[in-house]
């Protein structure tokens, strides 16, 4: 099965459907072609149809994008949103979170973490507000 299938106009009436190899599609990208470039940043695909993941792991891979990005909280609402629709629970996100963490370090971690919970509708700052303090 070919990485990405796209739709090429010959004339007007003739369309044809070319699929490209991974390998191919990775020499395109490579090389920045703008077509395919245009496909693959669309979220439908645009003319070309590009083999994707399933809905719920490519959603918790956006989540995931937006740590080392220090994205604002409109950005984890949209894509946590997007998550939880397609079946992910809030351990997936926090998986997400995680699975990130070695590579983007503790204090993006930190900084995410509240955005994430949030838009999960879980809100740390008031869970942590009942929370009693230790000791005596």
């Amino acid at each position: 099965m070919g990485a990405v299938s796209e739709l090429v106009r010959g004339t007007e009436s003739a369309r044809c459907e070319v699929t490209l190899t991974a390998e191919e599609t990775f020499r395109r990208l490579v090389i920045g072609d703008p077509v395919l470039l245009t496909a693959v940043a669309r979220s439908d695909g645009g003319r070309a149809r590009v083999t994707r993941l399933d809905e719920r792991t490519e959603s918790l891979i956006r989540v995931a994008v937006l740590v080392p990005l220090d994205a604002p909280q409109a950005s984890y609402e949209a894509a946590v949103g997007a998550a939880m629709r397609a079946g992910a629970s809030l351990d997936d996100v926090l998986g997400a979170l995680l699975a990130v963490a070695g590579s983007v370090g503790s204090p993006r971690v930190v900084a995410a973490a509240s955005h994430i919970a949030l838009a999960a509708g879980y809100d740390v700052d008031v869970a942590l507000e009942r929370v009693e303090p230790r000791g005596g």
